[in-house]
This record gives structure tokens, C-alpha cells and sequence, in this order.
């Protein structure tokens, strides 16, 4: 089988390109340029895909003798990631980049240009397991549970998981560590990459109000007081504790978090913990990694990349998903993705658009 490994520069890919290659596989290695503006040393971005992981990633595959190139995203990975990533926080909604990156990039745009040039699939160093199941290919989530990236794999159709491989579902991180050192490669300490990669410092409000403008509006309480002032409320998530820049002795004391944005009023509420507990989402936008459910399922629901697994019942109606949990559970965010389980295995995911008490909610 002729397969495109997806090499970021970085270990998990490299032992991921080199598996491929062991198992008998016709391996090109294939680094995504989606930076318009990479930067060169690694110190100054947090992320992955610098110009150094390019080149750390074109070492690997010469060790590997396979093939190697650089395909340049930039201008897709802009338009599909970053631009979605500010407009969904302009209209006062928490996105997710990785999930879009893989549903967009690496397993739309990626694919597509593989497919296109007569591979016959994607490989990547994402930690979860595609197991044969009796209706098809199913996505499960990884071994190493601290590692899982199901949750942003949720997003992957039928088609997409017939032609992706991940290698190292069945294996645990310090291991695939101890494996490239094995193998002599020289990235098998490199550190992982972290926070949002095309926000080098992490300071996501800050990179935000560059694209966005200060926006100054109302700070409230849970009774539609005044008590502060923001400098947009893009700056702001469902749940949010720290930076509110609020005084916490004149909040008698109590800790205080983010439970409402109102864009259109350009206005940000803060009340108590107990006001953020939720027991029911509507999620929009339903992906099915397999068929999809004809009438209510029992899963597990999972809202956030490492977050808990609830229990839940799922009612799907159309391309929406009715999900009642099992108990409430605080900072719930339109924009997120609810990833519904059953078992190990990925059922599918939505776009989380509301989040609240169901009717027969008496208490938190």
C-alpha cells in the first residue's frame, strides 16, 4: 500500500512514518507547511510546524530512506483554521483548532492531495486505534488513556478512517520515546509541542485584540449589575475563573466565573460556580465516524480534548444531537465539540450550540 506519513517533526510522527515502513508499506514522508510566517527556532514558538521541524522532520526520513517533502497548506490552513478560530471567538463562541485542523487539514486537505496522486492513505503519530468492526472501520480510543487524541479524531467519517492508519494507538508515550531512541533518532527527547500553534507566546486574548480591536463593554453580575469592565468580550469562555480582572473581595469573597456572553450586547456575566452546572446539550453539525444512530443511544459524553467521559443518552434529529447527561457538569461552551463514546469506541461528534438544565432539572 503506497502511504503519505504525515511527519511533523516531532516523535510521535517519526515512529509513526517508521512502523509504516516495517510493516511493509511503500512510505513517502510528507511535512505540512501551514504557517505563512514559521518561525525559525524552536524557542520562539510553542507549537509545531517551524522551519526547524521541517527540518528535523527531513532527518528523520533520510535515516529511514524514504522519500520526503513539504506540501504548502498556508493559505488552506488559514482560511479553514486560523480565520474560523477568530470568527468563532467574535461571535462569542469556544473553538476548538486541533479538531478542525483534522478535519480540515490533515484528513480533508492532506488526504484529498494524497488520494489525488495515487496513494492509498494517511498515516499520523495520533494516539487512538482503528479496529475492524462488523459494519467497518472503527475508531477506538488509545492505550495510553493520558495520550488519547480520540476526541479530536471525533470528526473522521466512514471514508476518512478507511484510509488512515495510526500506529501508535496500542502503544504507550514513554514507549514510543524508547522506541526512536532505538531507532537512532535524534528527536526521541524533543519536548512536545503544546498550546495553539499559530499563537507562538499562548496569549490567545492578546493575539485575539491584535485581529480584533479592543471592543470595551460591560462586566455583570447575575443580576444584570455592572461590576466591571472588559476590552472585548472575545477575550472570554464559558467557565473562565482567572483574568477577569475583577477584584475578588468585592465578590464577597466567592470565586467567580465567566456563565454567559452576550456579543450582540458586547456584555460578559460572572456569577458562582453552581450557576455553571449543565445536564443537557444541543449539538449542531453531527459527524458519524460509522452509520448513524436510527433513535436515542446510551454513550458516554465527552466535551473537552482530556476532559471526563458522563454518561448520557444521545437523540439524534437530523444533522443535531439532543445529549442528556447523567449529571451536570460545569464550563460547557457553544463552539466546543461534544464526542460521544461507546465503550472505546468513537460513535461520532457535534458542535456544541447550547448547553443548559434539561426541564426536569430540580438541582445542581
Amino acid at each position: 500500500m503506497r502511504v503519505v506519513a504525515a511527519m511533523s517533526g516531532g516523535v510521535d510522527s517519526a515512529v509513526a512514518a517508521a512502523r509504516m515502513l516495517d510493516a511493509g508499506h511503500e512510505v513517502v514522508g510528507v511535512h505540512l507547511a501551514l504557517s505563512r510566517s514559521a518561525a525559525t527556532l524552536r524557542e520562539s514558538a510553542r507549537g509545531c510546524c517551524t522551519i526547524e521541524d521541517a527540518g528535523d522532520a527531513r532527518r528523520v526520513a533520510d535515516r529511514l530512506g524514504i522519500p520526503f517533502y513539504v506540501w504548502d497548506l498556508a493559505d488552506r490552513f488559514q482560511r479553514d483554521v486560523v480565520d474560523d478560530f477568530v470568527a468563532e471567538y467574535a461571535a462569542g463562541r469556544t473553538p476548538n483548532p486541533c479538531l478542525r485542523c483534522n478535519e480540515k487539514i490533515k484528513f480533508s486537505a492532506l488526504l484529498d492531495k494524497a488520494l489525488a496522486l495515487g496513494f492509498d492513505a494517511v498515516a499520523t503519530g495520533h494516539y487512538a486505534q482503528i479496529v475492524d468492526g462488523p459494519d467497518g472501520r472503527q475508531l477506538h480510543r488509545a492505550v495510553d488513556a493520558a495520550k488519547d487524541q480520540s476526541y479530536v479524531l471525533g470528526v473522521l467519517t466512514p471514508d476518512q478512517l478507511d484510509r488512515a492508519f495510526f500506529p501508535l494507538g496500542d502503544t504507550t508515550k514513554p514507549r514510543v520515546r524508547e522506541e526512536a531512541a532505538e531507532r537512532g533518532f535524534f528527536i526521541a527527547k524533543k519536548p512536545d509541542s503544546y498550546d495553539i500553534c499559530f499563537i507562538p507566546d499562548g496569549d490567545t486574548r492578546g493575539w485575539l485584540t491584535d485581529r480584533l480591536g479592543e471592543q470595551p463593554g460591560d462586566i455583570l453580575d447575575a443580576d444584570g449589575q455592572v461590576v466591571g469592565h472588559h476590552h472585548g468580550a472575545y477575550g472570554f469562555t464559558i467557565g473562565q475563573r482567572k483574568g477577569l480582572g475583577l477584584e475578588r473581595s468585592s465578590m464577597d469573597g466567592q470565586a467567580r466565573y465567566v456563565t454567559a456572553i452576550d456579543r450582540a450586547a458586547n456584555t460578559v456575566t460572572i456569577g458562582t460556580a453552581d450557576l455553571l452546572g449543565v445536564d443537557e446539550i444541543r449539538g449542531i453539525r453531527a459527524l458519524w465516524c460509522g452509520p448513524a444512530p436510527s433513535g436515542p443511544i446510551a454513550v458516554g459524553a465527552q466535551v473537552r480534548a482530556h476532559g471526563e467521559e458522563i454518561p448520557a443518552t444521545a437523540h439524534v434529529e437530523g444533522d443535531e444531537i439532543v445529549v442528556r447527561l447523567g449529571r451536570t457538569i460545569r464550563g460547557v461552551a457553544p463552539g466546543q465539540s461534544v464526542v460521544l463514546y461507546d465503550g472505546t469506541r468513537v460513535v461520532g461528534s457535534a458542535t456544541i450550540a447550547e448547553a443548559g438544565r434539561a426541564r426536569h432539572t430540580t438541582g445542581a
